[in-house]
Formats: structure tokens, sequence, C-alpha cells
């Protein structure tokens, strides 16, 4: 598959698809507005500011599948994103990443990167272990994203080299960053 070819809105409701990054290394991530993890949308915007004249991309995609952590419409996301962490990095409509309505981009993402596993040195991790454990049973065995804030990095060329769990920080994805830059 040509990850680049894969249909996506932006937050605006554009039609479009990621044929615009091609030759740019990508972070996609799955967001969340009302989630512990989200500070980490300004953990985010410092990594694409710090490496974007690189040709460094992150992409938010915008998700209310885990405990409807992001219940508002795209406007007020976007709105949110921008106010609380200065967000420029750019933004896409709400999705699905897990099931039979899922985004057929985070659905091939899933398909080439497994669950890999909390960081267990993240103060959330237990809690999110815990939560998983009553509401899935034995989470760990499939590649279905499991929270928000995973994040998929992905090569000039379109490959899926790594995924990164909630529980890792996006400063702690720099070193994987520079690699591909």
């Amino acid at each position: 598959m040509d990850i680049f070819k894969f249909p996506v809105k932006t937050i605006g409701g554009t039609e479009t698809t990621l044929a615009p990054y091609r030759g740019k290394v990508m972070l996609i991530v799955n967001t969340a507005s009302k989630c512990g993890f989200t500070p980490q949308l300004g953990e985010l915007e410092a990594l694409y500011e710090r490496y974007k004249d690189k040709g460094f991309v992150v992409l938010g995609f915008p998700c209310n599948q885990f405990h409807e952590q992001d219940p508002e419409d795209n406007n007020a996301i976007e709105q949110f994103c921008q106010k609380n962490y200065g967000v420029t990095f750019p933004l896409f409509a709400k999705v699905k990443v897990n099931g039979p309505d899922a985004s057929p981009l985070f659905a091939y993402l899933t398909s080439q990167k497994g669950f890999a596993g909390f960081d267990e040195r993240h103060p959330i991790a237990a809690k999110l272990d815990e939560i998983l454990r009553q509401e899935l049973g034995d989470y760990q065995n499939d590649s279905a994203i499991k929270w928000n804030f995973t994040k998929f990095l992905i090569s000039r060329d379109g490959d899926v080299v790594s995924r990164f769990e909630p529980t890792t920080l996006p400063e702690d994805i720099a070193s994987s960053i520079e690699k591909l830059i």
C-alpha cells in the first residue's frame, strides 16, 4: 500500500490524501482534548517546531473512541489545540482508529506495527493497564490502538518505521526522528 494515497479529511472538512507529505518524515498521532495524555499536544508541537525545517511533520487525528475524550466537533478541537497548546502542525478531521469503521489509514498503520507495550516508567501506565484489563481482558495480543496518543513514525518513503504507545513521551522519539531526517 502507498500510505500517501489514503483518503483523509482536513480539520476543515476538505477531502485529501497524505500526498502533500510525500518526502517528509511523518509522526501520525491519534489525539484527544480531554485525556491524561493531552499535554503531549504541546510536546508534539515542540518536536514539530524543532524538526519541521528538516522535513518532519506531525499529523494529528482527533479520536473519541477512548472514554469519549474528544467529544467536541472539529472546529472546537482545532481551537482548543491552538489556544491551549499552540498547535501549528496539521490537524485532521476526527476519525475512528479501531473497529469496522476505522479510518483506512489507521487500519493500515496497525497492520504494519502491532502493540508495542507500555513504558512502565510512565506514571499513567499502571492505571491504563488496569483499565484495559478490565475492559478488554488480554488486550496485549492484538494490534489495535489501545488509547489516545499512539504515535506512528513514517519514513520519507512512506514506510511505517515505529509505533510508540501513549506512555512514550514525544521527546523520547526525537532520536528516532533524527535517524530519518
